[in-house]
Formats: C-alpha cells, sequence, structure tokens
C-alpha cells in the first residue's frame, strides 16, 4: 500500500530536493559537469565536428574537450567516426530525448489529430512548442509525396520565421513578447523574412484576427507553412500544429482552403488536453 498522498507536503518536497533548492549559485553547481554539458549541447547543435574544431570554437582546450567526450561516449551520448574523424551525437541522447516526450500527454494525444491532418490536406502536419525563445519540433507526420518538407523532433527553429512560432507569439503575454523581441536576433534567411520588430507586430495582429499563422518561405525559399495555436486550460497558447509543404502545393490560393483543417486541427487538440477553444480576436 502506498501512504505517500498521506505524507505532509513539506516531507515529500524534502525527498526530491534539498534545502536551498533556488539557490542557483556555484556552490550549488557541478562545474565540470556544467562545462560538459555545454560541449554536448553545442554538438547537438552542430554534429560531425572533429577535437580540434570543437575546442578552438568553444576555446576549451583539446584535452579537456576530449576527456568530456570520451565519458560522453561510455554513456553512448556521444560517437566517434574513426573514418571521417569526428564526433557525433549518439543513440543514448534519442532514449534520453524521446522519455522528455513521454512525460507529456501532448504528443500522444496530438498523433491521431497530426495523422488525420496530413490526410486531409495531403501535406506534413507538425507539431511544437516554445523553449528558451525558439521552436522546439516534438511531432510530425509526414505526407507521402516525394517532394515534402522535413522537421524531425528536436529541432529548434527561430520564432520568427516560422508558423508554429508566430502562432505562439500572437498569443503571447504583450510584456513577454517585447522581452523576447529585444533579446532576438530576427535573422534574415530569405528576403521574405521578416526582420523588424514593429513589422513583425503588425503580422501578428493579422494572425489573431484570422486565427492562424502562415511561414510565408520566411525561412525558406519555396516552403510554406500554415500554423494554429493549442490552448490549455488558462487559455495560453501552449503548442501549435501546423501543415507545411512546397510553395507548389500550398499555393497562396490554396491558403484559406487548407487553414480550416488546420485550425479544425488546433481545436481537437486543444480540447484533447483539456484546453480552452480560443477563436480568433481583433
Amino acid at each position: 500500500m502506498d501512504f505517500r498522498n498521506n505524507e505532509p507536503e513539506s516531507r515529500r518536497k524534502a525527498r526530491g530536493r534539498p534545502r536551498g533548492w533556488d539557490d542557483k549559485t556555484a556552490q550549488n553547481t557541478i562545474k565540470s559537469l556544467d562545462r560538459a554539458m555545454e560541449v554536448f549541447e553545442y554538438l547537438s547543435e552542430a554534429q560531425g565536428k572533429a577535437l580540434t574544431t570543437l575546442s578552438d570554437e568553444m576555446k576549451q582546450s583539446p584535452a579537456t574537450v576530449y576527456r568530456i567526450l570520451v565519458t560522453l561516449e561510455g554513456r553512448g551520448l556521444v560517437e566517434f567516426d574513426r573514418d571521417e574523424q569526428v564526433w557525433h551525437i549518439g543513440p543514448r541522447a534519442f532514449v534520453i530525448g524521446s522519455r522528455f516526450l513521454r512525460r507529456t500527454s501532448l504528443v500522444d494525444r496530438a498523433r491521431p489529430v497530426m495523422r488525420k491532418l496530413m490526410e486531409a490536406t495531403g501535406e506534413t502536419a507538425n507539431l511544437g512548442v516554445e523553449r528558451e525563445g525558439a521552436v522546439l519540433f516534438l511531432s510530425q507526420v509526414e505526407t507521402h509525396a516525394s517532394i515534402r518538407a522535413f522537421f524531425p523532433p528536436g529541432t529548434l527553429s527561430p520564432m520568427h520565421a516560422s508558423g508554429i512560432g508566430k502562432a505562439l507569439l500572437a498569443y503571447m503575454d504583450e510584456d513577454r513578447l517585447d522581452r523576447l523581441l529585444a533579446a532576438a536576433e530576427l535573422q534574415a534567411f530569405t528576403d521574405r523574412s521578416i526582420t523588424q520588430p514593429d513589422a513583425l507586430k503588425e503580422d501578428l495582429v493579422a494572425i489573431r484576427s484570422q486565427g492562424y499563422a502562415i511561414d510565408n518561405e520566411e525561412k525558406n525559399t519555396g516552403m510554406r507553412c500554415i500554423a494554429a495555436p493549442v490552448f490549455d486550460i488558462n487559455r495560453e497558447a501552449v503548442a501549435g500544429i501546423s501543415v507545411s509543404g512546397p510553395t507548389s502545393r500550398v499555393s497562396e490560393a490554396e491558403i484559406e482552403r487548407l487553414s480550416r483543417p488546420v485550425i479544425e486541427a488546433a481545436h481537437q487538440l486543444t480540447q484533447a488536453i483539456g484546453g480552452v477553444v480560443t477563436l480568433p480576436r481583433t
């Protein structure tokens, strides 16, 4: 029999974290572990790096980086390509990342909705959330068409050049939006990228009015994305669902037609996670 639910809350918390939990000063951190995670995260963003390249770019000694890599290799988190003499993220990293996805019901509940959306539109369906000012793609259901968009789980994308990103920004608290835009670099990926905060805010007003966002070749020339926000019980946009494909199929003339199943899918997923459907607003 499990008596944990009858324990005082203070005792239950004590088992999971020590005193000084909110103290993130140096005395409560492990510098060597922190340095190892820096190497691990850097390699995950730029795979296929030689030891000397990693040490030069990270401004760390080759000996230090090598010890970190060998330690991570022992856990399967990175692996060494002996033919190319470069390091890559290892399979164990995927296993651990998959456990994060299983922690939330969002991904599980989204799969049937995304599959139905892909079948209704004929285009790849995507699910993403905001993480530290970027879109983190959690799941994808690919179309069977030969030319298609590809955002594998774990991919990060700038919010200002992403359909899902702009759908989330449109419903973000204004103060948080201002802080995010002040800290972000609105990079130009194509000649259609929105690089000015005021212009982006105008686009967000239109998104709130119509209920969906468009990545109109703003990240990749020849690719277009239509996205809508998913809301939680507090009416906060916590995720975005989208379809993406080549402009030859997702043409400007098709946007209005394709937007309807995207919005419907977002409403279905909102209800599936116990959220409150929020209608377009001016």
